[in-house]
């Protein structure tokens, strides 16, 4: 057989299999509807022969048939959904009997709780909501079947339903709503309080109303939201009148019916108190951001937004929605609308229910609140380490330097401390105090160590791309930005460096001087250049956790920031009266306002030096990879160990040595940059896509003007030209 003869014969036999594979699969599917749509049949079948049974049994067993499996795209739900339609179709008996049934099911069971509970967190707080949810996954709560709530865990078990009944076209669903609707009532059969359901439900809606304008005006009126936004008291606050606007519109629609309400006012008066609530809400956490925030007011405030959302899609709900004996309604133009409605509300509920347990979700809903206000102080305080001139530049370089020499003198008490040979936790807090008391200095004296600034700097990179309107962003600022950002970085670490190596080297001679002996032995200088070896050794691993402990500090620094603006610091400090007496109080509100500015830059230094120095000491204990490395003190460590080598160092181990404190120093940045990025967006719900695009800018502005990367101009320029907006993702906060 030739090649050609042979190429032609596996292409026929390809297509052949091709074919079979297809019909097998045609086959499989037909057989596979074929079956459901029997199943199906016999669970309707079921229904119609006790159309006013109250259990809950057929039910599930038709949401288990509209169920794909989990080899199946949730896609697929929709097809199965169109069968159920077509079978209702075809056989009315079965579209009365399923409504009927529904409808019983809907009558003998609590509905309140559904609408008030679910997708809404409980008020409990935070940490309670946290373990509740904790504790529900290892032992789940019991169930009560008189509570429709409960009922959705045995009709809905599995935390992927959501999924496919959201992959469902919408258009299925509202078909499958009209339809039910429209199919006639079975009277006689079954239970009578089935035909009563639509007024039992209307009833229970109300119930559910009433609870959530309680609830808003409880929340709205709390002291701790009082405080911060104080001018609440000044008129008559919208979370009590929205509640009277209730009651006023609640009134006549049971004295009358919905239908004795003027229908050009119906609810509006109720919905623009609402509006004003929001407003509310919307002010006080623009305000959060100038006056600090905590975990407890965060909860309170998403807990509000979604009390607020709630109580809107009931009132659209209620509105016309039946006469005083429970008939249909009276405006069926307005029945689609409501109908679609009432889907996006069931939509929610069954995801809010199939995740009820998640832990994730309470994180989300909460912490990018909190998030937001400690990255939103990040980003102040980043302003400081952005060098917008040349005066600006040549201070940013003192700053680093002074910062290299307090450096120096901390690389020497560590290998000081190492010398005692204490135990492995005695030696961890002398390395740590060693560190966080050294940071201290530094911030204290308005010094800079250039690792700490990318954990300020992205909070206000992310600040730029945060558009006011939330989707537009000027990117040729951007990228100024961004050069203004990386030469201040560039000038910082110079500075550092270039006084760190020269301190560390001068302190080994001085020493050695003084003491007759060099402060390292040749064995301890070969340890010190092996341990920034970055061809050997783990040693960018252990930088890259350092850089971990880098974006920490950042996130700490912001939180006491925070706290300190929350908790109006220096405020209290000055009503204490001992250290009134002891300093005087002119000296005492000094040092409030001082610890009020500053307490997060104290604080975030403070917990750094614990993490630097106590990681070693965790990974020697419990034997794990995990050690840290600073590019500060791996140059100052090179100087020690060349002087302790007595200058007997190759050219290629210094080589080495050189280019992994770079190494090092790039995973401190980049690391730590990466993660304070990544969280400052999260916190503002930004989706950056124009990614390449500001890469290109970038790029052409480096090749254009290389030197700009490098020093700052002499002064600052004007923008030139117009700004390029461009379109972003932005998810508003709920």
């Amino acid at each position: 057989m030739t090649s050609q003869q042979y190429a032609t014969t596996s292409f026929l036999t390809a297509i052949l299999l091709n074919s079979l594979i297809l019909l097998w699969r045609k086959n499989l599917l037909r057989r596979g509807t074929g079956n459901l749509y029997w199943r199906m049949q016999e669970i309707l079948e079921q229904i119609a022969a006790d159309p006013g049974l109250d259990s809950i049994a057929p039910l599930t067993a038709l949401v288990d048939a509209l169920r794909p499996a989990k080899n199946i795209a949730p896609e697929h739900a929709g097809d199965r959904v169109q069968l159920l339609l077509a079978l209702l179709k075809s056989h009315p008996r079965y579209a009365a009997a399923l409504r009927h049934y529904l409808l019983s099911v809907l009558a003998s069971r609590r509905q309140t709780s559904l609408y008030t509970d679910v997708g809404i967190l409980s008020d409990g707080g935070f940490f309670t909501e946290l373990f509740r949810r904790l504790s529900y996954r290892v032992l789940p709560p019991a169930l009560d079947q008189r509570y429709l709530v409960d009922c959705l865990d045995l009709v809905l078990p599995l935390q992927r339903d959501h999924i496919w009944i959201e992959a469902v076209p919408a258009q299925h669903w509202l078909a499958l709503i009209g339809l039910l609707q429209a199919a006639p009532g079975q009277p006689g059969s079954g239970r009578a309080d089935a035909g009563d359901a639509p007024g039992q439900t209307a009833t229970q809606l109300l119930q559910a109303i009433q609870v959530l304008s309680y609830r808003i005006s409880a929340i709205g009126t709390d002291p701790e939201l009082i405080r911060i936004y104080t001018d609440i008291k000044a008129f008559e606050s919208p979370f009590l009148m929205q509640n009277v606007e209730l009651h006023r519109y609640l009134t006549a629609y049971i004295e009358g019916g919905d239908g004795a309400v003027d229908s050009a006012e119906g609810p509006d008066h109720v919905l623009v108190m609402l509006d004003q609530c929001e407003a509310v809400v919307g002010t006080i956490r623009k305000l959060m951001l100038r006056l600090g925030t905590s975990i407890g007011l965060t909860y309170r405030l998403v807990r509000l937004a979604q009390n607020i959302e709630r109580l809107r899609t009931l009132l659209a709900l209620v509105s016309r929605h039946a006469d005083g004996n429970g008939a249909e309604e009276a405006a069926s133009e307005s029945a689609p609308e409501k109908h679609r409605t009432a889907l996006a509300l069931g939509l929610r509920m069954i995801e809010a229910h199939n995740r009820k347990y998640a832990i994730r979700e309470v994180f989300r809903n909460n912490l990018n609140l909190l998030a937001r206000n400690i990255t939103e102080n990040a980003s102040r305080t980043g302003e400081h380490y952005i060098a917008e001139d040349r005066p600006q530049y040549w201070a940013m370089l003192r700053s680093a330097s002074g910062a290299g020499v307090i450096i120096g003198f901390m690389a020497m008490l560590k290998i000081l401390a190492s010398y005692l040979h204490a135990a492995p936790l005695v030696e961890a807090f002398l390395f740590s105090m060693n560190y966080s008391l050294g940071f201290m200095l530094i911030h204290v004296l308005h010094f800079t160590v250039a690792t700490k600034q990318p954990a300020m700097t992205a909070s206000r990179i992310a600040a730029g791309v945060h558009s006011r309107d939330g989707r537009n962003i000027d990117l040729d600022s951007l990228v100024e930005l961004l050069v203004k950002v990386i030469r201040t970085q560039f000038v910082a670490v110079a500075g550092n460096l270039l006084l760190a190596f020269p301190m560390a080297y001068l302190i080994a001679v001085a020493y050695g001087f003084l003491f007759g002996h060099p402060l390292v032995s040749p064995d301890k200088a070969r340890h010190l250049l092996q341990d920034i070896d970055p061809f050997t050794t783990l040693a960018l691993f252990y930088a890259a956790i350092a850089g971990v402990c880098l974006f920490l500090a950042g996130l700490i620094s912001g939180y006491y920031d925070n706290k300190a603006l929350y908790t109006r610091m220096a405020q209290r400090i000055a009503r204490i009266g001992w250290l009134q007496g002891l300093l005087g109080a002119r000296r005492v509100a000094r040092l409030g306002d001082y610890l009020e500015t500053s307490l997060g830059g104290l604080m975030g230094n403070f917990y750094f030096g614990i993490l630097l120095g106590c990681l070693g000491t965790a990974g020697f204990l419990l034997g794990l990879p995990i050690d840290i490395r600073h590019i500060t003190f791996s140059a100052a460590n090179f100087a020690t160990a060349i002087v302790g080598l007595d200058y007997q160092i190759g050219w290629r181990l210094a080589l080495v040595s050189a280019c992994g404190v770079l190494a090092i120093g790039t995973v401190n940045l980049w690391v730590s940059f990466t993660l304070a990025l990544i969280v400052a967006l999260r916190s503002r719900q930004v989706r950056f896509r124009h990614g390449a695009q500001l890469m290109k800018q970038l790029l052409w502005r480096f090749f254009r003007r290389p030197q700009d990367f490098v020093m700052a101009p002499k002064a600052v320029a004007e923008p030139a030209g117009d700004a390029a907006d461009l379109d972003i993702s932005a998810n508003r906060p709920s």
